[in-house]
């Protein structure tokens, strides 16, 4: 049947509110932020807007307290704010302009991951009305998508607000699976600084380019290792750790020995494998080529700069969180996924996390990104859920 000529999921209308707010990760997100936070006054929810350093960006966290008035423990819901760019992609429609076609909502944002965040605050009026045995807290983060670096000034000002959820949801695109899984992103530039000279006269020079291509043959090296000899965890559609070199750039002319290259590489470890060892492994990397680098010219150098390290998450099986999930009408996975997401930054703070939200993760990022509107409507149905668990009077 043609969803769009049936009903519509309740959130709707909030999805759409949000997805139309451009909120690519290079902008700001604060007309977004001051929306929330007005739809939570009217409603008598105290926000807390927390800006970054810039005061271009900003947190945002919230607490719908228990019917006694607390505010400690309780459910988190977790979203990040911003969105990937459009630039260069052939969309059918305007990318912020959502529209609603054979059963799909398409935006950038859908289904990565407004869409999540929507359904909380549609919700919001009813958990206001509750008598709630234990709080909701709504978590909305910025610049999730360039190395989740709203999600580690976010944790700390959980913790300094005395929130301490004991449960956290993040709502990434998984069609409402739980994961309880995901790899570690840590993305590195290397900066190899020469010594310029006329192409005619090679031994003058330090070629940063050349060297530069010694270190990235190092990490292909240490990459083709992983593959071939793990360590594995099968719970991963790629099974072990994942290394790249993704950007490179340097030189001026062709007739000239460049003194600059710099390589930007990326990555992604399960859990057998130390992120902190990578890095020393890395850094081992470009002292190497630093030396000889500096063999041919001492004003030579390399510099290594760590420019995001997202952890990765590993909880155990069997969890709160995941029995919750389940109870809520989540499905059950053993399922572990490549990508990264702010889970591991809640759980490393000591709160119980979960990846679970609508939508497929196929669709983020892409061109017509989209979201089935029957998965709306399962997030709602998971949301509806969680207030009645959380209610006085309703059996857990």
């Amino acid at each position: 049947m043609d969803r769009s000529e049936g009903p519509e999921p309740a959130s709707l209308a909030w999805v759409t509110r949000l997805v139309s707010i451009d909120t690519t990760s290079r902008d700001s997100n604060l007309e977004l932020i001051e929306l929330v936070a007005e739809e939570l006054r009217s409603h008598g929810v105290t926000p807390h807007i927390l800006p970054n350093a810039e005061g271009t960006k900003a947190n945002l966290l919230a607490t719908v307290p228990a019917s006694d008035g607390s505010r400690s423990g309780g459910v988190m819901l977790s979203g990040h704010t911003d969105v990937v760019p459009v630039d260069g992609q052939e969309w059918t429609s305007d990318p912020f302009t959502p529209q609603v076609r054979d059963g799909r909502l398409y935006g950038r944002g859908t289904c990565d991951m407004k869409a999540f965040s929507a359904v909380a605050l549609h919700l919001l009026p009813r958990m206001v009305e509750s008598d709630l045995r234990e709080p909701i807290h709504l978590a909305l983060s910025y610049d999730e998508e360039v190395g989740c670096v709203g999600g580690a000034e976010i944790v700390k000002q959980i913790a300094d607000l005395g929130l301490s959820p004991e449960v956290c949801v993040v709502g990434e695109p998984t069609n409402m699976r739980i994961i309880k899984a995901h790899k570690s992103i840590n993305l590195i530039r290397v900066t190899f600084t020469g010594v310029a000279a006329h192409s005619s006269l090679t031994a003058q020079g330090v070629n940063a380019i050349e060297h530069a291509a010694r270190f990235i043959t190092r990490v292909r090296d240490m990459a083709d290792g992983w593959r071939e000899e793990g360590p594995y965890d099968e719970a991963y559609p790629l099974a072990y750790t994942t290394a790249s070199v993704n950007i490179v750039s340097g030189g001026i002319a062709g007739n000239t020995v460049p003194d600059r290259c710099v390589v930007e590489l990326e990555f992604r470890s399960i859990a057998a494998n130390d992120p902190a060892e990578i890095v020393d492994r890395i850094r081992g990397f470009a002292a190497e080529v630093e030396r000889r680098m500096r063999a041919e010219n001492d004003a030579a150098s390399v510099q290594v700069d760590v420019l995001a390290q997202v952890p990765g998450l590993d909880a155990e099986p069997d969890t709160a969180a995941s029995r919750l999930a389940v109870a809520l009408g989540a499905h059950d996975s053993d399922e572990k996924v490549t990508y990264g997401t702010e889970a591991g930054q809640f759980a490393g703070s000591g709160i119980e996390t979960i990846v679970c939200g609508p939508g497929d993760i196929a669709q983020a990022h892409a061109a017509d990104e989209f979201i089935e509107l029957s998965q709306i409507e399962q997030c709602e149905a998971f949301m509806n859920r969680l207030i009645d668990h959380l209610s006085e009077g309703i059996a857990s």
